[in-house]
Order: structure tokens, then sequence, then C-alpha cells
């Protein structure tokens, strides 16, 4: 890891039992006294904005929940140009279970809290406990459908719609952490985690493009901004109209 520093927090708010995202991370599908194993070699990290976490083509060391925040997933073309592949935030998993190297680099695009596990000791305890196994899985299976709906966004949807496909992934994040209930009648706040290039470069857009869709999103009532940042979205399923998905499949 690159220059993460070590958070300073009390003992018992490193344990898996105060974890805020635990029972919907990998490790959720596990027991007490699993978790407890688990809690063994677990150790959180913060990382400020712009912070490399892990580069890719490198050894893999360990692997991470992430437990707040924005990490943006990068891979660098031979010339080195950069291109964000991926996003994560709570409660996704970072790394590649059983790989030798990272396949792409992960910086914090906010202020990220992350809990690691050394590599070793994790894939052990993965191969121990079935439900762990079955998470991981369950993560390298999201993973792939995250990167089909990604090129469905480049190839085949206009500019407004990719803006807004961006915005209803937020949105639900920010709803699914919050526990929040996800009807018609949802009102969804977050904060943008990336910048307007950086939107740009992952949509496939220009900065002006990104900032004209996002007033007129505003305009039509379909967001609402309260800052450079901070954005509203009154009606979930008035989102999913405008990112071109049908209602309920979101």
């Amino acid at each position: 890891m690159h220059g993460a520093a070590s958070t300073g927090l009390p003992d018992v708010l490193q344990r898996c039992d105060h974890c805020p995202v635990r029972h919907q991370a990998v490790c959720g599908a596990m027991d007490e006294v699993q978790i407890r194993k688990l809690s063994q070699i677990a150790h959180r990290k913060r990382m400020v904005p712009g912070q490399t976490i892990i580069s890719d083509e490198e050894p893999v060391d360990f692997f991470a929940n992430v437990i707040s925040g924005a990490i943006k997933l990068t891979k660098t073309l031979p010339d080195g140009r950069q291109q964000i592949v991926g996003l994560l935030f709570a409660p996704d998993f970072l790394g590649r279970a059983y790989s030798k190297s990272n396949p792409y680099s992960a910086e914090a695009a906010t202020e990220v809290e992350i809990c690691c596990f050394p590599n070793t000791a994790f894939e052990r305890l993965a191969s121990e406990f079935p439900g762990l196994q079955q998470r991981l899985f369950q993560h390298t299976l999201d993973e792939l459908d995250a990167a089909r709906d990604w090129m469905l966004l480049l190839g085949r949807k206009t500019a407004e719609e990719k803006v807004a496909s961006f915005l209803l992934m937020l949105a639900r994040r920010s709803l699914m952490i919050g526990c929040q209930h996800t009807g018609s009648a949802s009102v969804a706040s977050f904060e943008l985690p990336l910048t307007r290039a950086d939107m740009a470069d992952y949509l496939g857009l220009t900065i002006e493009t990104v900032s004209r869709q996002l007033t007129r999103l505003k305009t039509a009532n379909v967001i609402k901004l309260h800052s450079n940042r901070l954005i509203a979205v009154p009606d979930i399923d008035r989102l999913a109209t405008a990112a071109g998905q049908e209602l309920g499949h979101y």
C-alpha cells in the first residue's frame, strides 16, 4: 500500500462487529466465530483524496472492504494515458483474490476508509469458509455485470443518458448505505465523488457536455444542485427514465 497511514482508531472501532457495512460486505455471510477469526487479521486505513491505494501490475499483498468514501479504478496505457474503468463505494471489495497481480490501479477519489486483509491470510480463510468464497464469487459476478453495463453506457447511450445513469448509480448507493426505502417517492442526496473532468473521462464525454447535461437535468427538475458537488434526487423513477432504464430495473 502506498502511504496509507494508520487510523489511530480505538480498538473497539476496529472490531468487525462495529463495522457499518459488515452485513453487506463480503464477510457478511460469516458467523460470529468466523468473524472473530477475520477480525484478527483485519486493520483499518484511511486515505486522503488523490492517494494511491494499489498500482496495476504490482504484486497483490492485501485485499480490502470499502467502509466509506469512493475509490476510482484506472488502467494506464503504454503512452502514459489513464482511463477510469470503474468506481468502488461501500461496501465494495477491493482486489481480486487468488490473483498474483493487481489488474488496475486504485486511487482515493474522496476521503476513504478501508478494512484491509493480508492476502495470504485472507485467502486461507476464504478456503476454510464456503460462505466467504460464495461472497467473493458474487463479487466477481457483480464486477462482470458492471463492466457490461459500462460497455452499454459508452457504446449506445446518449450524453444525457450517460450522465443520468452515473447519477442513478450514485443515488442507488446512497439509498442502500442509508438503508432508506427505494420506492418512487424516495429522495436521495449525495456528494459527487468525481470532478467534472473525471466524470467526463469516465463517461467518454467532454467537460462542457457533462456540465451542460447536469444543467439540463436540473432545469427539468430531475435533480437539484445544492452546490457544485452536492446533489439531491427528488424522484428515483424520473432519474431512471432520464437514464434510459426501465422502472424497477435499477
